[in-house]
């Protein structure tokens, strides 16, 4: 079953800029693992091909729910109400963390940077808070229409595909659906092995790309609003399929460093 859970917390004193990322929110998420489990804190960091888990980039609570920052332009001040989100693609791996959830000290701080944090609740359900869910495989592939064919999403943090040896950051449908589609068949144990992407089309974009430079690495993605049309005769059961990862999206992410905070997206109604 995924899980999209958000973390609230409060810094204790001033956050400084260049530690609210999503590379530094990550290294947050294993510190807090490695509090209960650390075979499993060891595991998620040494995976480079079990992607588990994504990370969203910290957010500040008098920001629209709807909408996230990915990158910020000046120190988050003390006292804010900060949250930022985790999704769990692993069935298991929820369960290996109750432990978790369940001895979070609101008196124990956590440090991001020189700054510290007190983790004030998890939320985990869809009425808590827009980017929290939680939905079984079964249950996502159950409700995924047989009739929509408009696919609208937004991508709200920079996104790139790997192909070959290079990024690529133009988000065409095959590299779209082939992303969601790859994590489907690792996680849902329901596998689509018919699955066909020749019938998407883009209909619509408003999509640009943007440079993250960091001391050891240079990252182009893309973000903005893009929709794709399902065109031709097509199979109830590959317009199904096509729904269902369109869906899945909201917790599996997109494309290159999920667990770094990139390629956060939903889908639109």
């Amino acid at each position: 079953m995924p899980h999209s859970l958000v973390i609230n917390f409060t810094p204790i004193n001033n956050i400084p800029v260049n530690y609210t990322s999503g590379k530094h929110l990550h290294a947050l998420f294993l510190n807090l693992v490695n509090s209960i489990d650390n075979e499993l804190a060891e595991y998620l960091h040494r995976s480079h091909s079990n992607k588990d888990f994504t990370i969203s980039p910290l957010q500040v609570v008098n920001n629209h729910q709807n909408q996230l920052i990915w990158q910020h332009q000046k120190n988050i001040k003390k006292d804010s109400n900060c949250w930022w989100r985790i999704t769990l693609l692993d069935d298991t791996l929820f369960s290996k963390l109750t432990k978790l959830w369940l001895n979070l000290r609101p008196q124990k701080p956590y440090h991001l940077g020189s700054g510290e944090l007190i983790i004030t609740s998890v939320l985990a359900s869809l009425n808590s808070h827009s980017w929290a869910n939680a939905i079984s495989y079964q249950e996502l592939y159950n409700k995924a229409s047989e009739t929509e064919r408009n696919i609208t999403f937004k991508i709200y943090t920079p996104t790139a595909f790997r192909q070959g040896k290079y990024d690529v950051s133009l988000p065409t449908a095959k590299l779209v659906f082939n992303s969601l589609w790859r994590k489907w068949e690792k996680y849902s144990n329901i596998s689509f092995s018919t699955v066909n992407f020749d019938c998407l089309f883009p209909a619509y974009f408003d999509i640009n790309t943007e440079i993250i430079i960091e001391p050891k690495t240079k990252f182009i993605g893309c973000i903005g609003t893009i929709n794709y049309k399902i065109l031709g005769e097509v199979e109830t059961t590959i317009i199904k399929q096509i729904n269902t990862l369109a869906d899945y999206s909201f917790f599996s992410g997109l494309g290159r460093k999920t667990t770094m905070g990139f390629g956060v997206l939903k889908r639109l109604p």
